[in-house]
């Protein structure tokens, strides 16, 4: 009876298409062994997506994806440096809008786990963190510094303001809550742990919380009295072993994430896993009542600036690529995969009998677009901004800046050949001698030097410095400052004098375009148009291009670089328009290219 009570649960959340508006209130609490809705046994069946790496427009249809696999619940974080990018401005508009994402998934009928913790790792940029946190002098992340939690208190306060209503004791769709995240791989701090929960409350989550942890580290990473939950492991008996271990010999069980693959960085193969792999394991841990949480059930895209980092002692600096295709259940434009249909099968057996899920979408169409002209050029050397001067260089935090680029300028007169070394280059450098490209130097090859010489005269010393993403993991997260973040020298001697050019890319309409190919070797931005006379996916074509980023109709798709393994950009079909399409291309190291075209496949596989 009991079973028939929980499986009938699953399905009633399954099948259940109520709008926001007509949802009765619930309770949601923990049982020994089971999570309980409203006082029965429910087992949550969730998978991870993040609203900032799905166009506002399709995050809809990807509810229906997931109620279509058999999904009862969706998990996501919330990013703090999307929702606070500048000290005490926030921002929870468009895409943006996580209360909207939200309210959309219970107009679905699918229950949400809230991640808010300001730090998320997530392969996302400083983990989440913003960028102005490292200009506050003695400030430490994941701490109990005033500082830190001043500022983390603001935070979560104004995420409470969103988010709090739609908790599921106030008549909303959010089961549970989050707070930190990983901590145990991190430190031990209990105390800490603690004032987390306090601060939780205050913004008004005063429902269930939850911490969760790699299996080896949640002894250190949960709070004592909290339901802890468990990552990476996906053993029924482990399972029950550790959560009963660290919850007074008690459940419930609560898989936070389930690895069905893996994402990738620039220069690495593209990560796959067979769904056999993986499908006997979901099957097992449904069949003993646990609850999973599958990390992604879709990863879509991280565009812009917005990819992290890996960086430790034992390997060098990883920069996460644009693609967060994940080798998930759905793939980066939002379609079953085989993946997808294996773990469907899973969880249908484990519905009552006679009970269907409902059909799965068709894929969305996609299309080729060929030969796009690109038929205006502007260097990124003329119509600069006004610069500031320093002696030394400044790093990307010291001049107020998050993301992009900054291009430091200084005059030489040495006549000579010699090395010009870049200390602590963090993340890559563009190196021109008058207005010419010379050289590239690499912070994932470990590369911190290249051999100049330098033509008679004054000599202008031009170096564009990206940053390719703040680390997100580890112990590094306190040294994630961008640019030229010590000295640069020549031949020994330390070059000073320095003018520094803001280059954040927010406004691509502000460089000097003329109508024509200028020929130079420098960085340039590049721009056309393109008509349609439909819309559809689509996947832009890099792998005859070099290294920059790509601008459809103002949306910033993200990064492209020939090294691979991603080849191509996904354009969504929701920001393209029929007639008239803009497209904007900032290429660093293939200026002659002019033509571009798109295809109707990804590429995600191709190394260079």
């Amino acid at each position: 009876m009991k079973k028939l009570l929980f499986l009938l649960l699953i399905t009633s959340a399954i099948i259940s298409h109520k709008p926001a508006s007509a949802q009765a209130k619930h309770t949601f609490a923990l049982g020994d062994t089971q999570f309980l809705l409203d006082g029965k046994p429910f087992q949550m069946i969730s998978g991870e997506m993040h609203y900032p790496r799905v166009p506002r427009e399709a995050w809809r249809a990807r509810m229906k994806m997931a109620k279509a696999m058999g999904l009862n619940t969706i998990g996501t974080y919330v990013f703090w440096n999307l929702h606070e990018p500048e000290k005490g401005k926030f921002d929870f508009t468009g895409g943006n809008d996580v209360a909207e994402f939200v309210k959309i998934a219970q107009q679905e009928g699918l229950w949400v786990i809230l991640r808010p913790s300001p730090y998320v790792c997530a392969e996302w940029e400083f983990g989440g963190y913003p960028y102005w946190l490292q200009n506050e002098k003695g400030l430490i992340v994941r701490s109990k510094e005033a500082q830190y939690l001043a500022e983390y208190k603001k935070y979560i306060l104004a995420v409470g303001k969103q988010l709090a209503p739609l908790q599921i004791n106030h008549g909303g769709n959010i089961l549970m809550v989050q707070i930190e995240n990983e901590y145990g791989s991190y430190s031990d701090d209990k105390e800490y742990l603690k004032i987390n929960e306090q601060m939780f409350r205050e913004a008004g989550f005063d429902g269930l919380l939850y911490t969760c942890d790699p299996a080896p580290d949640l002894v250190k990473g949960h709070l004592p009295g909290m339901l802890p939950a468990v990552n990476g492991l996906d053993n029924p008996k482990k399972v029950k072993q550790l959560i009963n271990a660290n919850h007074g010999g008690k459940g419930p069980y609560y898989i936070a994430e389930w690895y069905p693959a893996w994402f990738d960085w620039w220069g690495t193969k593209h990560h796959t896993v067979p769904s056999e792999q993986y499908s006997g394991h979901l099957d097992s841990v449904l069949a003993a009542g646990i609850s999973i949480n599958m990390y992604m059930f879709h990863g879509g895209t991280t565009r812009g600036f917005m990819n992290g980092a890996n960086y430790n002692d034992k390997n060098p600096y990883e920069p996460q690529i644009s693609s967060y295709d994940y080798d998930a259940p759905l793939d980066e434009a939002g379609n079953a995969t085989p993946k997808f249909m294996a773990f469907r099968n899973v969880i249908e057996k484990h519905l009552p009998p006679g009970v269907k899920l409902p059909p799965v979408p068709a894929a969305k169409s996609s299309m080729a677009i060929s030969n796009i002209k690109l038929s205006q050029s502007a260097t990124i050397l003329k119509g600069l901004p006004t610069p500031k001067t320093s002696l030394r260089p400044l790093t990307f935090e010291e001049l107020n800046q998050a993301y992009g680029f900054v291009l430091y300028r200084t005059t030489l007169t040495v006549n000579r050949s010699a090395f010009l070394k870049l200390t602590d280059l963090r993340d890559y450098a563009v190196i021109m001698v008058n207005g010419k490209t010379v050289g590239t130097l690499h912070r994932r090859l470990t590369q911190d030097s290249i051999a100049l010489k330098l033509p008679a005269g004054k000599v202008q010393l031009d170096i564009l410095v990206e940053n390719l993403g703040r680390i997100n993991f580890g112990k590094y997260l306190l040294q994630n400052k961008k640019g030229i973040t010590n000295k640069v020298t020549f031949g020994g001697h330390e070059v000073l004098n320095w003018k520094m050019y803001s280059l954040p890319f927010k406004n691509i309409s502000t460089f000097d375009f003329a109508d024509y190919h200028i020929n130079t070797t420098s960085p340039q931005v590049k721009k056309g148009t393109f008509t349609l006379d439909k819309v559809a996916d689509t996947y832009l074509d890099m792998r005859k291009w070099g290294k920059g980023m790509i601008w459809i109709n103002g949306h910033n798709l993200g990064r492209y670089w020939s090294i691979g393994p991603q080849q191509t950009l996904y354009v969504p079909a929701e920001w393209l328009k029929k007639g008239a399409n803009n497209i904007t291309v900032l290429e660093l190291l293939k200026p002659e290219m002019t033509t571009i075209s798109a295809i109707d496949k990804p590429i995600l596989n191709m190394l260079q």
